[in-house]
């Protein structure tokens, strides 16, 4: 009897990493990504740490792989919405949404062209617009573009259509509920940043130059809004003295209880991306605790031997924009000396939490703590972010761990 393929859910690093893993012993893969390429979190940063390297270096090579595996069957813009069955021998329901472009289109980009309709870009956490026709960024997988009917201008789509040579455009594609029998899953649906609006004191949402830490990731990203340059939002201009808030909205009983593992290197690794650009710009990292475990302590200490950076122990209590300059004016207490500080900035980055992106979604079938993290266990497999807050070397470890876990389930059936 032929074995039912493995389903794995969330097209991200750690997902990825699972699905080329157990394909390539011999395993059937189903891999289902919500959003219309794969990359997931991994795919909007500058670097990841501590060798600095950019997305490519750790994208490209899954991608090859899985384009050259026949057992990998790939469905962007995709969601589980239902679990059923038991171990060995699963049912799961998967909402696939309508991409309105088909496996014609070769991105050549003349449809963006003569496109006028304009979207917010996710992508860029809103800090630019794409057309209303789209490549989601240049080393998209699948490299295909994307329609957001809603977002067109008056006449768009007759133009589109006019302009695309390969007759890719397919306006009346509709939404499918599809149907798989699936040995084992493995569950790879990573993080999203926590709602950064929900942190009242820190000004998100009110003044301009405060950001989020994935926002900054865009901003250096040389396909990201300013092209790597990191410009503040209010004037376009190098901010050469910058906040980091850590801990914000984590280790906090009123938003995210847990440390969110990652978030005190996000900020010392981007205190790098200031000092590539200005060796004079300062960084100012107000924490609760260093957290960089491991061989992560040479990490620390590279970016104190790069960086102009400056450690203030102790939670930001009220950040206030000068209307003027919108410059910020961060209000702290120095718990090391004992004083009140008032230190004034002009931008701040806020380390927002890590929190499962799942996180208020209700899936039947599938187990979650209070947290929203993925509960493991024969059948059902966590890994990455879904599992726990991550690095991305440890996300790919428990990826392959997970892979593991499904193949061991194939086989005792």
């Amino acid at each position: 009897m032929k074995s039912l393929p493995i389903l794995v859910v969330g097209g991200g690093i750690s997902g990825i990493t699972a699905a080329v893993e157990a394909a390539e012993v011999g395993a059937e893969v189903i891999l289902v990504e919500k959003e219309p390429t794969l990359g997931g979190r991994v795919a909007q940063l500058r670097y990841y740490f501590p060798k600095l390297c950019p997305p490519t270096c750790g994208l490209e090579i899954n991608y090859r792989r899985i384009k050259s595996n026949p057992k990998i069957k790939v469905y962007t813009l995709s969601e589980v919405i239902e679990i059923s069955g038991e171990i060995g021998n699963y049912k799961v329901k998967i909402k696939t949404k309508p991409r309105y472009i088909n496996d014609n289109c070769t991105a050549c980009g003349e449809c963006e062209k003569v496109c006028e309709g304009e979207r917010v870009s996710d992508f860029d956490f809103g800090l630019k617009k794409t057309k209303a026709i789209y490549l989601p960024y240049p080393m998209a997988f699948p490299l295909k573009y994307v329609l957001d009917k809603e977002a067109l201008a008056p006449g768009d789509l007759e133009r589109i259509i006019s302009a695309c040579k390969y007759n890719a455009i397919e306006p009346d594609m509709k939404e499918q509920i599809l149907e798989f029998e699936v040995s084992a899953i493995i569950w790879a649906t990573g993080w999203k940043p926590y709602d950064a609006s929900k942190l009242d004191i820190l000004g998100y949402g009110k003044f301009s130059n405060v950001i989020t830490n994935m926002q900054m990731e865009r901003l250096a990203s040389p396909w990201g809004p300013t092209g790597g340059q990191i410009l503040r939002p209010s004037d376009k201009t190098f901010p050469k003295k910058v906040a980091f808030v850590q801990c914000a909205g984590s280790r906090d009983e009123n938003h995210l209880p847990y440390c969110s593992y990652i978030c005190c290197l996000a900020s010392l690794k981007q205190s790098l991306y200031l000092a590539e650009k200005n060796q004079e710009a300062e960084a100012l990292i107000f924490y609760i605790d260093i957290r960089t475990p491991g061989r992560y302590e040479k990490f620390l200490k590279r970016v104190q031997e790069e960086a102009r950076i400056h450690f203030i122990k102790g939670k930001v209590a009220k950040i206030e924009e000068d209307p003027e300059t919108k410059d910020l004016i961060v209000t702290a207490e120095d718990i090391l000396s004992g004083k009140k500080i008032h230190e004034r900035v002009n931008m701040v980055v806020l380390a927002l939490g890590m929190q499962p992106s799942i996180a208020g979604i209700n899936i039947s079938g599938l187990k979650i703590d209070e947290n929203g993290f993925v509960i493991s266990d024969e059948g059902i497999i966590g890994c990455g972010c879904a599992k726990m807050p991550l690095d991305v070397m440890t996300s790919n470890e428990t990826a392959t761990g997970a892979a593991l876990k499904a193949i061991q389930t194939i086989l005792r059936r």
